[in-house]
């Protein structure tokens, strides 16, 4: 089968499917994985395997500590002559704590699923899983091995899965994130901001504010003054963002406050506004004599930048005019896996997932009719890739 006609078969297969992806994703979706319940998460991690196992691929179950379990899903090709490998990425854990399911449960209406994570992004996960159904029963002579990675902790910042991913992006040719896509045309994310969190903390000098307020160093007048330099530092149009979302300090009104602290919130678009933001806050000196600043934290992911995700976007965009899609991209604000593989220097292509909308509420949803295309476009970069 010619790679022009590829997308359109793979469509062709994937379309009757849907029911079963949906079964699919309803088992998923009715076993809660909460990032912070190990035991609740295993058990997912267990359904997952479950339904991986039944197609000829090998399995690892690789355990964690104090975070549920992550899966290694391989499927080497048949072809003699292929070599190198891709890389699915993706996690199965949900923001929502265990029992979310009573007040938010699994269902189907207009067109939609409702659940916690069927959007971010257990759909995803049921696409790739059909995705390589379809690729076996075309017996396509894949061109590489395929390497499927499962996580457990994306939405609290993947500490513990982050030293198996990385080493296994850098045995990668390219990276496909699994995570959802944006908006109701489905929109790639071909770049994301870098994220960080930063904490100021100003120490002053307690004193009576009314029998000596000469003898004080007000701390929350000195976080006042460094959160309005702080302020000017955000450029919109660079996609760099500073804000202070978390304020504290002082005790009581008749004292004067010794200490004050502010959480900031650090978004970055480019490596270098990244590094030139950190360098800045931990530049930061007292403007009131007497006080002292203390500054910790920094960007914890760093930004995926466009140039990572071109290559592997225009294909994409190819592959999907060959079904007779419009394909688009876009610019997010939030991190995910893909902004550290994509800086490891490895092409990287996110927003791959389920076309719905709501991550992270009680509106969670995806587009049911956009599973089988969504998988026919993933089976089609694995297959040409």
């Amino acid at each position: 089968m010619s790679d022009k006609k590829l997308p359109e078969e793979l469509l062709r297969l994937l379309k009757p499917r849907l029911p079963q992806m949906l079964a699919t994703l309803r088992r998923l979706v009715t076993t809660e994985s909460p990032s912070l319940e190990k035991a609740a998460a295993d058990r997912c991690c267990g359904v997952v395997a479950t339904e991986w196992n039944k197609h000829g691929v090998r399995v690892e179950r690789i355990r964690q500590r104090h975070r549920g379990d992550l899966l290694r899903i391989t499927h080497a090709p048949s072809n003699s002559r292929a070599s190198g490998q891709l890389l699915v990425l993706g996690h199965y854990d949900t923001v929502y704590s265990s029992g979310t399911l009573g007040r938010m449960p699994f269902r189907v209406k207009g067109g939609k699923a409702y659940g916690p994570g069927t959007f971010d992004m257990k759909a995803g996960i049921v696409q790739a899983l059909f995705a390589l159904q379809a690729l076996q029963q075309t017996e396509m002579q894949l061109r590489k091995r395929l390497v499927f990675l499962w996580t457990s902790d994306e939405e609290i910042g993947s500490e513990a899965s982050r030293e198996f991913f990385e080493p296994e992006a850098r045995r990668s040719d390219a990276v496909f994130v699994l995570e959802p896509s944006f908006g109701p045309q489905g929109l790639l994310k071909t770049a994301r901001k870098g994220v960080g969190e930063a904490e100021l903390i100003v120490h002053g000098r307690a004193s009576h504010a009314g029998l000596a307020p000469q003898e004080g160093i007000n701390a929350i007048h000195e976080l006042a003054r460094q959160l309005t330099r702080i302020e000017k530092w955000s450029d919109l149009r660079r996609g760099v963002s500073v804000n202070a979302d978390i304020i504290e300090g002082g005790t009581r009104t008749n004292v004067i406050p010794e200490r004050a602290r502010a959480i900031l919130d650090l978004r970055a678009l480019r490596v270098s506004d990244m590094r030139s933001l950190e360098d800045r806050l931990h530049d930061l000196r007292p403007l009131q004599a007497g006080a002292r600043l203390e500054i910790t934290g920094g960007f914890n992911r760093p930004p995926l930048e466009s140039r990572m995700s071109a290559a592997l976007f225009e294909r994409a965009r190819l592959l999907a005019s060959e079904m007779n899609l419009t394909l688009g991209e876009c610019t997010v604000g939030g991190g995910s896996d893909g902004n550290f593989t994509a800086a490891l220097g490895i092409p990287t292509l996110d927003g791959l997932g389920a076309v719905g909308d709501g991550a992270h509420s009680t509106r969670e949803h995806v587009i049911i009719n956009t599973m089988p295309v969504r998988a026919a476009l993933l089976a089609a970069l694995l297959a040409t890739n």
